[in-house]
């Protein structure tokens, strides 16, 4: 999926979807549908479906978004610097496919001192029995 051209991302994503994890664009705060997901499971790329976290992962930091406090072990989730906006912050994306995902913060509340705060568009969600919820 990382040979992809724009226009098969425009045609492949809605538009909402493509303006978050193609151009680094942000869902507004307590919109996404994977936010309140409390299944088990596992949380991928919407472009790829690459995993990169786990429901044992996910935690309720009351941001809006989707927040997590470590990627999986599969070590899909890549990091750069991000100074838009006039903020300096690190920008999470997926290394496999280079969708933007969020940005984590070291702010999180548990022994790793992580918390990806992540758009849920930039994610679908896979439960124990397999079945896929979009983000």
């Amino acid at each position: 999926m990382g040979n992809f051209a724009d226009t098969d991302w425009k045609a492949s994503l809605s538009d909402e979807e493509y303006r978050v994890t193609r151009r680094a664009g942000t869902e507004s705060p307590f919109s996404g549908a994977l936010l309140n997901e409390r299944r088990n499971g596992e949380y991928l790329c919407k472009c790829c479906g690459c995993v990169l976290f786990t429901s044992d992962a996910k935690f309720d930091a009351g941001c809006g978004w989707p927040a997590f406090d470590a990627q999986t072990a599969h070590n899909n989730v890549g990091y750069r610097e991000d100074n838009t906006f006039g903020m300096k912050r690190v920008e999470i994306y997926c290394k496999s496919c280079d969708a933007h995902l969020g940005h984590v913060f070291n702010d999180g509340p548990t022994d790793t001192g992580q918390r990806y705060c992540v758009n849920s568009l930039s994610m679908s969600f896979k439960d124990d029995d397999n079945e896929i919820t979009p983000g």
